[in-house]
């Protein structure tokens, strides 16, 4: 567990080993905060200035439990989640139904468990959401409509715990992590599908990181209950593609 360091934020990232949940953990990290990230498995490599605390987020005694062990908490983003590719009709619904339990049961496990720490501070959480849940999201199922929930379980949560602690989600477009080859392809598919993004590039974890930062400062003193696009721009509607007119006059 973490020292105690006078004048520091103490901030917990879950799943904040790999991907986003690394950009984020390093975004507060150069912020000036104090960071733990946990997980059931350890970074492969360490993360300058961020402790690890090992976590079955799925677990709610073992969640319970680690918070109770803390004596200060500032902010809590609620990152740990995601999803392999899977047809709804291939897969039983014990499988979706863990895919749910990670992505939206877990966040609402560690935000009951940080509340009485967060009420106290006047503190805040980020739950990163997707675009997921915003649009259809064949082979991802599952994911999308727990991330639905999660973006609907954040205003609840929002105007609930108001004035103490602020909820506030960032809705995530595409990322560019290490595993972006399973969802993408190799170079040539991830340089396809970053030309469909209005700023024509996926984001990097840092981009993600930086929105965390900025939701859980002063700065964002007076938002709660928002959802945060950060997504590029969005995807352009495939009907103006498939539209025989209203073409950008390409010779000019």
């Amino acid at each position: 567990m973490p020292g105690e360091r006078p004048g520091r934020r103490l901030v917990v990232v879950t799943g904040g080993t790999k991907g986003v949940g690394a950009g984020i953990a390093r975004a507060f990290a150069e912020a000036g905060d104090e960071v733990v990230v946990c997980a059931r498995r350890p970074p492969q490599a360490p993360l300058d200035g961020v402790e690890f605390a090992p976590l079955d987020l799925r677990d709610p005694p073992a969640v319970r439990a680690f918070f109770g062990r803390l004596t200060r908490l500032d902010v809590l983003v609620n990152n740990a989640g995601g999803a392999p590719h899977r047809l709804l009709a291939g897969t039983e619904a014990e499988r979706h139904a863990r895919v749910i339990d990670l992505n939206l049961v877990a966040p609402l496990t560690a935000s009951l468990a940080a509340y009485d720490l967060l009420k106290r501070a006047r503190g805040s959480i980020v739950m990163i959401g997707s675009v997921s849940g915003t649009r259809p999201s064949p082979g991802t199922a599952a994911y999308g409509a727990a991330k639905a929930g999660l973006e609907n379980l954040a205003r609840s949560m929002a105007a609930e715990w108001a004035p103490e602690v602020r909820v506030n989600t960032l809705v995530v477009g595409m990322v560019r992590t290490e595993l972006s080859h399973l969802h993408y392809g190799g170079e040539d598919g991830i340089e396809a599908v970053s030309r469909t993004v209005p700023l024509g590039r996926l984001a990097v974890p840092t981009d993600i990181g930086r929105a965390a930062v900025f939701l859980a400062s002063d700065a964002a003193a007076y938002i709660t209950g928002a959802g945060l696009l950060v997504h590029g721009g969005g995807e352009r509607p495939a009907f103006l593609d498939a539209a025989t007119v209203n073409k950008p006059d390409r010779e000019h």
